[in-house]
């Protein structure tokens, strides 16, 4: 058998960085070996940059691509929303084009699996015929109890057309119904989405803005803008006293894997009790951190390194071609390495073995073990660019 041999200026193995090892794959990708350069012998491949298992994107909304350049930067996150909402209406073939044209970007810059968010199965026939693996989180919205089963049902059907017509696909793939954020699920469809959910990987938008707590404590704040959108006059949400995390938490007690996806105003002391009620409750809680759809938006970036000193599993995520200028994991960890001062090998980690184990691939993905087909990616030693140069299995 053919081997190929890679010795970069640095190399990730998924855990550390290395500057004196050699990588040692067969012709489709499989790792085959860690060697030192001493080891190694003839006919190594000289690469300029670094050297990473593929990149995994843990947030994103493919299905929003046809929204590059629509809506400008820094609206804040209400105004936001509420474009999305009513900028959503193109043709379906400005939308496949789109699509195609985001899952092209992220393939090269070497992303080897993405976290989708949907509420539609637009993004089906891009999906089946790409190179990247999917998790399809089919979205909930269902803002009070009497559209539950109605709204549920709906989006049940999403996900059952989602996973037929990627049952042929190139690469295995997992759909999951989830909750889109606090503010947009009633509570009896959290209860639906829980009984829905159990044993399964979910993700769930959480404070992005300070409005969403100011919702469950007091039911006013500027969220009610974007219900009138919907019909809605006054908040359709129990008022609890606290804040949101705290407030829905709680309706999920079924094993679950919780991406927890931005973050931006979540405190110190609010990580500290979701991880203990998780601990108690049975959940495995993970954060998701989309840092240049935080600036895109509200001009602010997410508390990366409280997540980090609360021993939280932390991943990284693009979000939409709405809220970004590209779709890019290495982007996002340039910003965090540059705005933030998050070490190297901890964005490396996050964006790689981390994303791997909080998705159930670590088996397959996340880093340079023999047997294992992650991908290869070279970077820039500073993020700047990074592109693909083996794909995963």
């Amino acid at each position: 058998m053919a081997y190929r041999k890679f010795k970069p200026d640095e190399l990730f193995d998924g855990t550390r960085i290395h500057t004196d090892k050699v990588l040692v794959t067969d012709n489709t990708g499989k790792i085959e070996a860690l060697l030192s350069v001493q080891d190694s012998g003839e006919g190594t491949e000289q690469l300029e940059g670094l050297l990473a298992p593929g990149l995994i994107n843990a947030h994103c909304h493919l299905e929003l691509s046809h929204l590059k350049n629509i809506i400008p930067p820094h609206t804040g996150l209400i105004e936001f929303l509420c474009s999305v909402v009513t900028k959503r209406n193109f043709s379906e073939e400005v939308i496949q084009k789109a699509i195609a044209e985001a899952e092209a970007e992220m393939y090269e810059n070497g992303i080897v699996a993405v976290g989708d968010i949907g509420n539609t199965a637009d993004t089906a026939a891009v999906k089946s015929k790409s190179q990247i693996r999917w998790y399809n989180f089919v979205e909930v919205l269902s803002f009070t109890d009497e559209q539950a089963s109605l709204q549920f049902e709906h989006y049940r059907r999403v996900a059952e057309t989602m996973e037929e017509q990627l049952r042929m696909s190139l690469l295995p793939h997992r759909t999951s119904l989830v909750p889109h954020a606090p503010y947009s699920i009633s509570p009896l469809s959290f209860k639906r989405i829980n009984e829905a959910t159990a044993g399964r990987i979910i993700s769930m938008h959480n404070q992005e803005h300070p409005a969403e707590n100011e919702l469950y404590e007091t039911g006013g704040g500027e969220y009610l803008r974007l219900f009138e959108i919907f019909g809605m006059k006054k908040s359709p949400f129990p008022v609890t006293g606290e804040s949101s995390i705290r407030s829905v938490l709680p309706f999920f007690n079924l094993g679950q894997t919780i991406f927890l996806i931005h973050n931006t105003f979540m405190t110190e002391a609010e990580v500290q009790w979701a991880n203990a009620w998780a601990r108690t409750n049975g959940l495995k809680l993970v954060y998701g951190l989309c840092p240049n759809a935080n600036l895109y938006i509200e001009n602010r970036l997410p508390p990366a390194a409280m997540f980090l000193r609360n021993d939280c599993l932390t991943v990284l995520g693009t979000d939409s071609y709405s809220s970004n200028w590209q779709l890019s994991i290495a982007a996002e960890m340039n910003l965090l390495l540059n705005k933030a001062g998050i070490p190297r090998e901890v964005l490396l980690r996050m964006a790689t073995l981390n994303g791997a184990k909080a998705f159930g691939w670590e088996s397959e993905l996340g880093s340079f073990e023999k047997g294992k087909k992650p991908g290869l990616v070279l970077m820039a030693p500073d993020f700047s660019w990074s592109k693909r140069l083996m794909d995963a299995g």
